[in-house]
This record gives C-alpha cells, structure tokens and sequence, in this order.
C-alpha cells in the first residue's frame, strides 16, 4: 500500500505545483547565471587586455631601434628592451620590422628566428593594412587559450608627429588565469544553484500540499454525489477561492439531488405526451441538453437517439452560431430550420416550449418539429415567379413609357425619328403578348388543363419540316443578320411516334432558334436523329459560347437566362426552354442540355418508342 502511494504521488497535483515551482526557480536561476557568468568573462578579459598592453615607451623606444641604420646594433638594444620587461600573463613578445622580418623575440629558447621572415600570415596583414589586429585563439595541443594583439610601430619625426611605418609588435598572452578564475566561480554559483532549487522544491512541497488537501477533499465529495451520495459535505477552510469552489460543490450536492427527483418525474410525463404526437419531438433538461428524443426527430436530424441524447440541442439542431438557449428560453418563438443536402430537401418548422414546475423553476425545453418542405418549395416557387414576372413586365412597359412620352412631347410630328419610336413600342407589345401567352400556357400545363392530341407521327419527316422551314428563312432572306449551316444526321429508318404535332413543333422552333441566337455567324448547327430499343432521340448541337457548369442546373427554370442582355435584346423571354421542359414531359419524354463553356451547347430529347411494322400501321388504317 506504502509503495502504491508512492507511486501514485509523481501523478498528483501535489507534486505537479512544487515540480513547476522548482522548474521556474531552475530556469531563473540558469538565466541569471548565463548572464552573470557572461558579464564576468567580459570583464576579466576587458581587464586581461589591459594587462598585458605593452607601455607606450617601449613601443616608442622598440620604433626608435628599427629606424638605427645598424642591424646588429639595433638588434641587440631590442633584445636587452625585451628583456627588462617582465609581464607574467606574456608569453613571448616579437618584433617584427616593415618587411617582415624578426628583429627581436622575448623567448630566450627561440632567438634563432631573429633575422628569419614572418610566416605569421596575420603579422603580414598588419603590416600591409598599417592597422591594429588582436583576436583569442585556442591551442588544441595543450588545451591553452591565448590572446594576440599586434600593434604597429611607427618612426616619429622631429616634431613629434606619425610618420612612417617602421614595424609591428607581436605579442601572445596565455588567458589560462582569466578562465581558471571563470570556472571557479561558475563552481561555486552551481553548488549554490542546486542547494537553492533542494530547499526551493522542498518548500514548494509544503505550499502544494497546503493547497491541494481541500481539493482532494472535494474530488472525494464529487465521487460521492456521482454515486448518488448527497448526504456528506466539503469542509471550508478560508474564504478565498478554494473557500468558494468548497461551498459551491456543497450547494452542487444539493441542487443535484433536487435535479435528480424532478428529472425522474419530468421524464415520465414527457414520455406520455410523445406517446401521442406525430411530429418530431426533442426534450431537454435545463441546460439544452437532450433527455428524450423521438424516432421521428431522429429521422429529420438524420441521427440515432443514442448519438443526440446528451448533445446540445443547439447542436442538433445546427443553430449554435444564431441562438442560445436563453434566446429560446426567453422568446418561444417559432424557428424555420433548413436541413436540406444534395440527398434531400427538408425544410422544419421548430416550436419551442417551456418545461416548468408550478413554481415557476425552468427545468428544460420541449421541440416540436413539423414537416414544411412542400409548403415552403410552393410558396418560394410562387414568390420567385411573381418576382419574374414582375421583372420581365416590367422592362417593356418601361421602354412603352419612354417612347410614347416621347411621341407625346412631339417626337410624332418628327418623320425620321417617329416611325422607329413606333417600331420598338409595337416589338415591345409583342413580346409583352407572347410572354403572356407562355405564361398562360405555362399556367394551363401546370393545372393539367391544356388539350393534347396525340398523334402517330412519323418523326424523320417532322423534324426535316422544321429545318427546312429555317433553311427557307435564310435563302428568302437577302441580307441576314448571320449566316448558318444546318447539317443532318439522320437515322434512315421511318420512326413513328405519338406526340403532339403543334406542341412538339414549338419545342423544336424553341431550341432550334436559341442554337441559331447563340452560334457564330458562319456556324453550323448539327440535328441528329437515332434510336434506340425503347427510345427517340433527337439532339441539336451549336457552336455558341456554351452554357457554364454552374447554370447548367438552371436552364429550364422560368425566366432563367445565361446572357440576360443579349437575350433582352434579341427578344428572348426566358420561358421557352421552361415551356419546352413541360410539353416534352407531358408527352411522356426527357430533355437535358450538355454544354462545355467556349465549345458549345448540345439539347437531347427523349421520346418513348415502340417499334412499328408497316404491316401494323396498315391494319390500324383498316380499322379505323
């Protein structure tokens, strides 16, 4: 049990509190001794310069003995200058002359290099640069530091003033003592340092434990209320925080007691009224999380029960980001929450209700949840067409407006302006009537009034009727506003099918008239004609601009334009391809649209196909 405690204590917040205070004090304690250490080696070795300057006489007279004419002479007086100076921290003094050779050293086991030239590549630099140079270097074979400086030497004239170059001086100090002293203080600062964090952590033991025992104290309590003990109470020491946190677990033990009654009781009477209930139902509790949910909300939330009881009706709901829970505490108004996806359109309407005890206490939420997805996709569909229509109508009434207040102010007595002004109001009167008349079109197919008299047609001759009739239009017209090629590509048998002659002949006007509207002016418009074992189809293919991917989905909508200038301004509606969707519906068939954006658009119709012998439509002729 001793050795299961021990072990336990390194996973204790005991422990964690005096480990953190023992680490801040570490970490204080490094920084200021890397500072500390860091400003005591500037110092020593700023001091250590200082030292082993050579004094300005020397130099003075060592500059003097390079100017003496005799070698010999001025050697041996450099030697003896040498010699007399004695500096500890100097481990050998050179003289060096202008060309570089070495007049002098303070090392009496090296005089043979007197008279030899410098190999010291930095002795040659001062010399050429006549500039100062010093630096630290570190000796590998016996692990020494050393400090260089090498000083030009220069002749003085008679009245005292820098002259010419004459020499430099060459001198190696060993800094052993500067860092021996370094280390030693850095020996001490760290026996220190760990003698500081020893009484440091043992005093953050003491503090830690003095802390952490009312907190062991209320984990203990919040065990007990999680076993549905409520009975025992946490002892409050002070009235600071820890103080606080105590009284508030007390107070928890007790609201968490009353919660648990009330809940077993909500809970039952809940369950009877979802019992009888149709629409979607979500329960809470008082904080929004939720308690009861029904198989229908789960299908609307696309979530089983056992993954949202708990959650957040916020987040079941997906309206976190709009609303919080006192927001629907406080006003129950009614919430219209869209759910719809790619799979699936659904559109909710959400009631929101208070779960109260007589005495006013609040202790959850109810969510009704009601199926508006129809109703709403009518009611935006009859908004977004009143808005349509109002728009389209809008536009020539306008321009009517403008030319005939025009014609009004005298533009009539004008007999070059008058007859245009009268052209556009009456186009703009013919648009107005045609777009009327598709929408009461429109309007009929929608209520399933319009007449179709179905008809055993041979389609091949159809179609060939409707080009020809655009092939007609541009041979009869002298200047045409843009030349095209209709090319056909024809299956050679006789397709016979059932459609409406009139309806299906504006479909293809329709579609042929926007493949001519929106091609280049030399293109070539290509219809084809196959079939299948079950199908007609019948494709008419452009070279205009093309539709974008993202209007593709669109193309039948009413009053939807790609270009809604150029579609204005060549008189197009917007509810041709609408209408053309609908008769091709009505007639049991399909039509979809292709397009790649620059390369052109391709409109596909499927019709439903059976077969005929000739024989079959003889004997169906007999009878009749």
């Amino acid at each position: 049990m001793l050795r299961f405690k021990r072990k336990n204590f390194f996973k204790t917040i005991n422990f964690k509190i005096a480990l953190v205070f023992a680490l801040l004090l570490l970490i204080t304690l490094e920084i200021v001794g890397a500072i500390f250490v860091k400003q005591l080696e500037s110092k020593n070795i700023q001091d250590f310069k200082q030292a082993v300057q050579i004094p300005t006489y020397i130099d003075n007279s060592l500059a003097e003995q390079l100017t003496v004419s005799s070698t010999r002479k001025a050697n041996g007086q450099i030697k003896t200058i040498l010699s007399n100076y004695n500096n500890t921290n100097i481990d050998e003094i050179r003289v060096v002359d202008s060309k570089g050779t070495i007049r002098g050293t303070s090392d009496v086991n090296d005089q043979s290099v007197v008279g030899q030239k410098t190999t010291d590549r930095n002795v040659k630099n001062a010399i050429y640069n006549n500039r100062t140079y010093t630096k630290s270097t570190y000796d590998t074979q016996n692990n020494g530091r050393y400090y260089i400086s090498i000083v030009p030497l220069y002749s003085s004239n008679s009245t005292g003033n820098s002259s010419q170059l004459v020499g430099v001086l060459y001198v190696r100090a060993n800094m052993k003592s500067v860092y021996s002293t370094i280390n030693n203080i850095m020996g001490i600062f760290v026996i220190a340092s760990l003698v500081a964090m020893v009484l440091g952590l043992g005093i953050a033991i003491i503090i830690a434990r003095a802390i952490t025992r009312p907190i062991e104290e209320m984990k203990q309590q919040t065990q007990r209320i999680a076993r549905g003990d409520y009975a025992g109470q946490v002892r409050v020491y002070s009235d600071d925080e820890l103080g606080q946190l105590a009284k508030a677990i007390n107070n928890l033990s007790i609201r968490v007691e009353e919660s648990q009654e009330s809940t077993e009781a909500e809970r039952r009477r809940l369950d009877s009224v979802l019992s009888h209930m149709s629409d979607g139902v979500i329960a809470t509790d008082r904080r929004g999380n939720i308690t009861i949910i029904n198989e229908t909300a789960s299908d609307f939330m696309d979530v089983t029960a056992e993954k949202a009881i708990g959650n957040s009706i916020l987040d079941i709901l997906k309206i976190r980001d709009d609303y919080s829970l006192r927001d629907l505490i406080e006003n129950q108004d009614e919430l219209m929450l869209d759910f719809s996806s790619n799979e699936r359109d659904l559109i909710l309407n959400a009631y929101f209700s208070l779960i109260q005890r007589e005495s006013g206490f609040i202790s959850g939420l109810v969510c009704v949840l009601h199926d508006v997805t129809e109703q709403q996709k009518i009611d935006n569909d009859r908004k977004q067409f009143v808005s349509n229509v109002s728009h389209e109508l809008r536009t020539p009434l306008t321009s009517l407006r403008s030319y005939i207040e025009a014609l009004s102010d005298g533009a009539w007595k004008d007999p070059e302006v008058a007859p245009g002004f009268l052209k556009v109001t009456q186009e703009e009167t013919d648009r107005m009537i045609r777009m009327i008349n598709e929408l009461l079109s429109l309007s009929r197919m929608d209520s399933g009034t319009t007449r179709v008299d179905m008809e055993l047609v041979n389609i091949n001759e159809m179609f060939n009727y409707v080009l020809d009739r655009f092939d007609m239009i541009l041979k009869k017209d002298d200047n045409p506003a843009k030349y095209y090629t209709i090319k056909r590509e024809f299956t050679k048998r006789d397709l016979w099918v059932e459609i409406d002659t009139d309806k299906f002949t504006q479909v293809l006007d329709n579609i042929m008239n926007n493949a001519i509207k929106y091609s280049p002016d030399g293109g070539v418009v290509t219809c084809r004609l196959l079939e299948t074992h079950n199908q007609v189809i019948i494709s008419i293919s452009d070279q205009g601009l093309g539709i974008p991917r993202a209007d593709l989905a669109h193309v039948f909508d009413r009053f939807f334009r790609v270009d809604k200038a150029r579609s204005r301004a060549q008189g197009g509606t917007g509810l041709g391809l609408a209408i053309s969707k609908e008769v091709v519906q009505m007639l049991g068939g399909r039509i979809w649209v292709d397009s790649v954006e620059g390369k052109g658009s391709t409109f596909y119709i499927s019709l439903p196909y059976e077969p005929y012998e000739e024989e079959d439509l003889w004997d169906d002729d007999s009878q009749a």
